[in-house]
């Protein structure tokens, strides 16, 4: 007998459909010899006929007493339970001949690697359902893989679903997803456990606030809710600058309130509440003047006020101005006497580490301060946010005391499934039937955001939802916008279908929230701005979970500039870390700060800047702005006001620039803007 098969650990043999056996022989776990064995009948029973042996792609011819040799010298044999009874009977008959029956047991086996000469025993662990039989997991993954490679999966997409596989032992299941398939429990990723930190209610009879503030909380509430708890410990209603991190729909909204409030009525100054967007500050103005309407004057400042400056709808004189940065700035960058500021609440204080808004944030923020210490105004700051990847170090740099609460008021569950850009209005619709017709325990329906990529598909998906929808983005007017968000309120919209405009936190009570891009225009979700849009999936007092799904484009994306795809992004953002809040400055960006900064401060300009959350590169960009010609030593040309005051960077003042000089017609600038920022 050759050396090769002098040691045997598992002689194997399943059935052939031509009737014969295939063989495999192992020994250490690996297979040192396969091929095929014919059996024939003889007067002491069935008997080795013929044995031929692989090797490559020819089958070479061995005495059929070796294989004998080799049955003694295995320490088992094994049968492939697939074969058929009667052959499994002949085997038995074989080895019982020459003494060998103790060796012999018929096992569950993958027949795929069967067919191919391996030996594969299944367990009830490991044995994977595909079609009518149970095949291992190797084949499983290399039938998964043949599918996921046709529709284009990335590696982190296989691995979930090599994962689920395992979980599941489906193959038609766990494949069927690649298809849209919406069975909750192979599409879920994981679910986010509610929490609650053990804080002791604050009770509100006991804040000592103003009477008109005092008697507006006792109204609606007995006592705070733990992040307003704990805010109120660490000196919100005593004038101490905060930093407040909490989930969506926690309560720190209130905390600014009660605190702005206070200060206003007790003649320390008035409150602005700063927000991110327009619709955000639209609403967040009408619900100042719906509660506190009667106790203080209450005004909107928006950036729409950078084009047309005429005081529609702003009375700095007010109590209370909600406005969105660019509102304000804009009102510091043209000298305008916004009067004594007491309190000042800047929402969405992440925004901080957005490219191309984090830095007009971040010079707000020192304008605005240069504006209060210059005129000896005794300031509260508090700066609001749901996700801050570094809350320390972020707090530390806005000088203000961290409350942290890591609370989330319900559970929500994320869930994956996988479709292509024409299959995704389908399952939309599918998702968005199937909460509404769900009540909660609180008796509300189940309502959905839907968060896509641009304005157009917002209204290509809200058409092809069966039930009520209607798109919702920054392109609408104002009276549509609030008729939209009235109707959702009052649950008479299943699902509105949104851009970016909700992700910073406009009030719909949704259960659901569905991504159907994972980008934002050409720009692929950070983590943070991801776990912002994730987090409006659920409120306490609606709704006993939240839902989210993303619908994921194997290979997708939606601009060339995209390295990634939309199936890698998706478990990048599922397993990904918040990012830092940190706010970086590139040449445009510091010559527009700096340009800023001299504009409101003059020559303390320099201060302003180092007092910064970024690193702005002074010297340098104060040399830019010499020779760009916006300044002349230290003080700001009328070129660089008008740059100023419209918030133009350097590239875009030049082109608009050269097309005045030039004669352009106003559209053909606007086209050349339009091509400059596509670039």
């Amino acid at each position: 007998m050759s050396q090769q098969v002098a040691a045997v650990d598992t002689l194997f043999l399943h059935e052939r459909s031509d009737g014969d056996f295939t063989l495999a022989v192992e020994r250490d776990g690996e297979r040192v010899m396969h091929g095929r064995l014919e059996l024939k009948e003889t007067d002491a029973g069935p008997r080795p006929a013929r044995m031929r042996v692989r090797d490559g792609d020819d089958e070479i011819p061995r005495p059929p007493g070796e294989f004998v040799e080799i049955a003694r010298r295995a320490t088992r044999i094994r049968i492939s339970e697939q074969t058929n009874r009667g052959q499994r009977d002949r085997l038995r008959a074989m080895f019982s001949g020459y003494q060998l029956e103790d060796k012999v047991k018929a096992v569950r086996t993958c027949r795929y690697c069967a067919n191919a000469g391996r030996y594969s025993p299944l367990t009830s662990e490991t044995a994977i359902k595909a079609d009518d039989e149970y095949i291992c997991p190797d084949c499983a993954y290399r039938e998964l893989d043949r599918e996921a490679n046709f529709r284009g999966l990335r590696s982190g997409a296989k691995d979930r679903l090599e994962d689920l596989l395992l979980e599941v032992q489906d193959l038609e299941r766990i494949v069927n997803l690649l298809s849209g398939q919406l069975d909750p429990d192979l599409t879920k990723f994981d679910t986010i456990s509610a929490t609650t930190d053990e804080i002791d209610p604050v009770p509100v009879d006991s804040l000592s606030l103003h009477p008109g503030i005092q008697s507006k909380l006792e109204s609606r509430f007995d006592t705070l809710l733990p992040v307003q708890s704990l805010a109120v410990e660490n000196g919100a209603v005593d004038g101490r600058d905060q930093m407040v991190v909490s989930a969506t729909a926690t309560g720190k909204t209130l905390i600014g309130e009660m605190a702005g409030l206070d200060r206003v009525l007790n003649n320390k100054g008035k409150m602005l509440f700063l927000v991110p967007l327009v619709a955000l500050a639209n609403q967040k103005h009408e619900d100042f003047e719906d509660r506190y309407g009667d106790i203080a004057n209450v005004t909107i400042r928006v950036g729409a006020s950078r084009i047309s400056d005429d005081g529609n709808r702003f009375d700095p004189n007010a109590d209370v101005i909600v406005g969105t940065y660019e509102g304000i700035d804009h009102a510091l960058r043209t000298g305008k006497d916004l009067g004594h500021i007491g309190t000042v609440v800047i929402d969405e204080v992440h925004t901080l580490g957005e490219e191309g808004r984090g830095h007009r944030l971040d010079g707000l923020i020192s304008r605005l301060k240069y504006y209060t210490e210059s005129r000896k105004q005794d300031t509260q700051w508090i700066y609001l946010s749901a996700t801050v990847g570094n809350p320390e170090q972020l707090a530390r740099q806005l000088e203000a005391n961290l409350v942290e609460f890591e609370e989330r008021p319900v559970p929500i569950e994320r869930h994956v499934t996988f479709a292509d850009g024409q299959e995704k209005p389908t399952i939309e619709n599918r998702l968005v039937k199937r909460a509404f017709d769900t009540k909660s325990s609180k008796g509300y329906r189940g309502q959905t955001i839907i968060f896509t990529n641009s304005r157009r598909r917002c209204h290509e998906i809200s058409r092809k939802l069966e039930y009520d929808a209607a798109p919702y983005h920054a392109g609408l007017d104002y009276g549509r916008r609030k008729k939209v968000e009235r109707m959702f309120g009052n649950q008479d919209l299943a699902a509105v279908v949104t851009t970016a405009a909700l992700a910073a936190g406009v009030d719909f009570p949704a259960s659901q929230v569905i991504f159907d891009s994972l980008a934002m225009g050409i720009e692929w979700l950070s983590v943070q701005e991801f776990e912002q849009m994730l987090g409006r999936a659920g409120r306490p007092d609606y709704h006993d979970k939240g839902t989210v799904y993303l619908l994921v484009e194997p290979e997708g994306s939606y601009h060339g500039s995209q390295e990634m795809t939309e199936d890698e992004v998706a478990f990048k953002l599922l397993k990904g870390e918040m990012e830092s809040v940190t706010t970086v400055y590139d040449e445009s960006s510091a010559v527009e700060e700096t340009l800023a900064n001299l504009v409101v401060a003059g020559k303390r300009a320099k201060s302003l800047n180092d007092r910064m959350v970024g690193e702005v590169p002074t010297k340098h960009a104060i040399g830019k702005l010499l020779e760009f010609g916006f300044t002349e030593g230290l003080e700001p040309t009328r070129l660089g006001r008008a740059v100023c005051r419209h918030f133009l960077a350097p590239d875009e003042a030049f082109v608009m620039l050269d097309g005045v000089r030039k004669g352009h017609h106003p559209y053909d600038i606007v086209a050349d803007l339009e091509l400059m920022e596509e670039k």
